[in-house]
C-alpha cells in the first residue's frame, strides 16, 4: 500500500492493520475507533481464544445459543457469504481446519515449525444447516459442527470501521486488516492506492503493483503465506468444503474489488477454492481480479486495469 495522506499500523488479529484518513486531525479518532472494533471483533469471532464467544458457540453445537448482536451479525455475513458463493465459502469448516492443524494463531503455529501435525480431515453438515433466529437472536449447529469465520470476520471488521470513522469524523477513511481493505466517503485525489502483495506483513512502500480504488473494498485470498507442515505434506488454511481438504493450490494469490470488503474477500477465497474455473466464475459476477499462479503467470479479468497486473 503506497504512502497516504495520514496513517497508523498496528499489530492485531494475528496479522497487522492500518487506517488512514484523508485529513490527519481525524486520524486519532478513526485509530480508537478501529482499536476498539478490533478487540469486539477478538472477543466475540476469534477460534483462537478460548474466551471468545465463537468459542462457547462451538462448545455447544447442537444446541441453540443466544449470541451478541455483534456475533450474530457475523455469522448472518458468513452464511451470506456462503449463499453468494453457492457454499464455496462455507463457515462451517472450522472442526476441519482444527484436526488438520490449524488450531490456533499463525505466531503459535510458526513456532511449532519442526513438529510435523498428523492431520485429519472431516465433512460436517453444511452452511445450509445453520439456523439462525433473528428476532431471538440465537444460533443453532448441528452437533459437531465448529464455525470458522476467517473468510469473512476480519473483512466485515474492515467494512465497519471504514463506515464508522467515515460518519464520526466527515473525512475519507481505509481500513486494511491483513490485506482486507475498506473504504469510506470522499477519497484521496486519484482514489486510494493500494499495493497487491502476497504477505500482508511486508511494509507499505515495497515494491509491487498498486492499484486504485475510490469505492467499496478489497482483498487478497492467497495459499503461500498461511501454510504449515504436516504428515501429509505442506497444508494451507482454505478450505474446499466439498472434500473438507486445503483447496488444490493453483493460484498463489487471487485479489478481487467489490462493493464491500466482505464481498470482495468472499470472492477472492471462492477463486483459490474454484482453482482454473475462477477467471470464468469472477467474469460471470463482474468482479475485477488479478490471479497469479505458481508458476508466476497473471492473469487479469473484469476490467482489472493492466497497469496493475
Amino acid at each position: 500500500m503506497s504512502v497516504v495522506p495520514a496513517s497508523l499500523r498496528l499489530l492485531a488479529l494475528g496479522t497487522t492493520a492500518l487506517v488512514a484518513v484523508t485529513d490527519p486531525d481525524a486520524l486519532k479518532l478513526a485509530h480508537a475507533l478501529l482499536v476498539r472494533e478490533l478487540e469486539a471483533i477478538d472477543r466475540s469471532c476469534s477460534r483462537f481464544r478460548a474466551d471468545s464467544e465463537l468459542a462457547r458457540v462451538n462448545a455447544v453445537s447442537g444446541e441453540e445459543v443466544r449470541v451478541s448482536p455483534l456475533l450474530f451479525e457475523a455469522l448472518k455475513t458468513a452464511l451470506a457469504a456462503a449463499e453468494a458463493s453457492s457454499g464455496l465459502v462455507d463457515p462451517t469448516i472450522g472442526r476441519t481446519l482444527r484436526l488438520a492443524g490449524y488450531d490456533a494463531t499463525f505466531s503459535v503455529i510458526r513456532r511449532r515449525e519442526g513438529r510435523l501435525v498428523r492431520p485429519s480431515f472431516v465433512r460436517d453438515p453444511d452452511w445450509r444447516t445453520v439456523v439462525l433466529d433473528e428476532t431471538r437472536r440465537t444460533v443453532r449447529a448441528p452437533e459437531g459442527v465448529e464455525f470458522d469465520l476467517g473468510a469473512t470476520a476480519k473483512a466485515l471488521a474492515s467494512d465497519r470501521t471504514a463506515h464508522r470513522a467515515c460518519a464520526a469524523t466527515g473525512v475519507g477513511v481505509l481500513v486494511s486488516l491483513g490485506g482486507d481493505v475498506a473504504v469510506a466517503g470522499e477519497p484521496p485525489a486519484g482514489g486510494w492506492s493500494i499495493r497487491i502483495a502476497e504477505d500482508n506483513a511486508e511494509p507499505l512502500d515495497a515494491a509491487g503493483p498498486a492499484v486504485g480504488i475510490s469505492s467499496g473494498g478489497l482483498a487478497t485470498s492467497g495459499t503461500t503465506v498461511r501454510r504449515w507442515a504436516s504428515s501429509a505434506g505442506r497444508l494451507h488454511h482454505i478450505v474446499d468444503p466439498q472434500t473438507g481438504r486445503p483447496a488444490e493450490a493453483h493460484w498463489r494469490t487471487v485479489t478481487v474489488a467489490a462493493a464491500s470488503c466482505v464481498d470482495a474477500n468472499t470472492a477472492s477465497t471462492a477463486a483459490i477454492i474454484l482453482g482454473e474455473q475462477a477467471p470464468e466464475w469472477l467474469v460471470a459476477h463482474g468482479l475485477p481480479a488479478r490471479l497469479v499462479r505458481y508458476d508466476g503467470l497473471t492473469s487479469t479479468v473484469s476490467g482489472w486495469p493492466a497497469a496493475a497486473a
